[in-house]
């Protein structure tokens, strides 16, 4: 933990607080301070924290996802442990071939909403990528829960921006930056949007 974060609270323990407080639709990227969060179907850094927070953040609920978001998890992690993997694409026989394994394939986020009523924890469902999906699903969404990573890094796939309708809400830390292990700061702020 970063000697910048004084609150004493753990990102474990904010990760809690953020479950117990959001219901409905949420997005979930990690970013860095340029708005980057790929590169070549990647993520262009390695941030075990993040991780970790990702995983107890979304656990129990389903995840939408488009196909290369799929793709880009190591095929270990696929599907993701403890959620109902729900992944968006064009390509009609995909839900049949082996790489499809462990994912219910649909053609379109409004199926992707659909099915995901079905599945256990529908009460929270979260958006995890990629780019194209985010854009489809921001006017859609209740909350944003964004990892910003102090890291000037190239990339080619950007996050959305977050119109005037959101506000941000709880971050960890209130200010400044927690330090991971590797020397990378970071913060995770939820973002809320306004109902209209």
């Amino acid at each position: 933990m970063s000697k910048e974060n004084t609150t004493g609270e753990q990102p474990g323990d904010f990760t809690e607080q953020l479950r117990a407080s959001t219901t409905g639709l949420g997005l979930v990227w990690a970013q860095t301070s340029t708005g980057v969060i790929g590169q070549a179907g990647a993520m262009p850094w390695h941030l075990p924290e993040d991780m970790q927070h990702f995983s107890r953040l979304t656990t129990g609920h389903p995840v939408i996802m488009g196909r290369k978001t799929w793709e880009s998890f190591p095929a270990k992690y696929r599907p993701l442990p403890g959620r109902t993997n729900i992944v968006i694409t064009h390509q009609e026989t995909w839900g049949g071939t082996p790489a499809a394994e462990g994912a219910i394939a649909v053609k379109s986020l409004d199926d992707a909403l659909l099915e995901s009523q079905f599945a256990p924890g529908h009460e929270m469902v979260w958006i995890v990528g990629g780019g194209e999906i985010f854009a489809q699903s921001m006017e859609l969404a209740d909350v944003a829960v964004i990892t910003t990573i102090d890291a000037a890094t190239e990339g080619d796939t950007f996050a959305p921006e977050l119109g005037y309708d959101w506000t941000a809400g709880a971050s960890l830390p209130a200010g400044g930056w927690l330090t991971a292990d590797s020397g990378t700061r970071y913060r995770i702020t939820l973002w809320r949007r306004a109902e209209g």
